[in-house]
């Protein structure tokens, strides 16, 4: 990925959830130890993030849990609750074979009960950050298929939608055409989701449509001023118009 792409995406991700292996909330102990009895609670975007030695698991700790939940295939709720909270410290540590472990246990999770909405985004977001970070096609369908099962469920899920169109913009190679379709209908049902609008300005850049980026960052201006990724995106639209020149 682009260094300039990768600042991009990590200052979207500041707007609202990703489905990112480099971008996800933090996960604090008691949530991971609380899982053998009862289900955690799903963390909010803006939860608090925790210091590392405040979330620091150790290898026994995290091997437990994880046969745990292999001793007890058919428990729905604890596979769900431990996967999606594996996911969760995987990526907040950056840790390529826990990730994996937790998509394992989702995947269980989902062959127990395909119609569970936060479970598919999940698994969704698992697969994504693994065609993230092994800039792996494969893992990204995988990822399309698993966000739009979750949408038959919630079609007017903003976020599903919009990482749904990221993995299209960051596959390698990128489909801008399909982001930008996927993109528009976010910011065409919900006009104030500026996430959505900041990836169909980088995706307008990447295409060279520059005043249809200028439009969509005009947008952004207009929902939120403050909003930390329009520097940015500013930047972009004025490279690309002096490389135009």
């Amino acid at each position: 990925m682009h260094r300039n792409t990768l600042a991009f995406v990590i200052a979207a991700a500041i707007g609202g959830f990703i489905g990112g292996f480099w971008l996800a909330n933090s996960l604090n102990r008691t949530a991971l130890n609380s899982l053998g009895g009862q289900a955690a609670q799903p963390l909010s975007a803006n939860s608090t993030t925790q210091s590392s030695a405040e979330t620091d698991l150790s290898s026994h700790e995290l091997r437990a849990k994880i046969a745990e939940a292999d001793r007890n295939p058919s428990n729905f709720a604890f596979q769900k609750d431990l996967g999606i909270a594996l996911y969760r410290y995987a990526a907040m540590k950056q840790d390529a074979r826990l990730l994996n472990e937790a998509v394992r246990i989702l995947e269980r999770g989902k062959s127990i009960n395909a119609k569970d909405f936060d479970l598919l985004v999940a698994l969704g977001n698992g697969h994504f950050d693994i065609g993230f970070y092994k800039k792996d096609a494969a893992s990204f369908q995988t990822a399309r298929d698993t966000y739009a099962e979750a949408l038959e469920l919630k079609p007017a899920d903003s976020d599903v939608r919009t990482d749904l169109g990221l993995t299209y913009f960051l596959q390698e190679p990128p489909q801008y055409d399909r982001a930008v379709a996927e993109l528009t209908k976010v910011s065409d049902a919900n006009p104030k989701h500026d996430r959505s609008l900041q990836f169909l300005v980088q995706a307008y850049v990447k295409q060279g449509k520059l005043p249809e980026a200028g439009t969509a960052l005009a947008k952004i201006n207009a929902i939120n001023p403050s909003n930390p990724a329009i520097p940015e995106l500013t930047s972009q639209i004025s490279a690309a118009q002096t490389g135009v020149k």
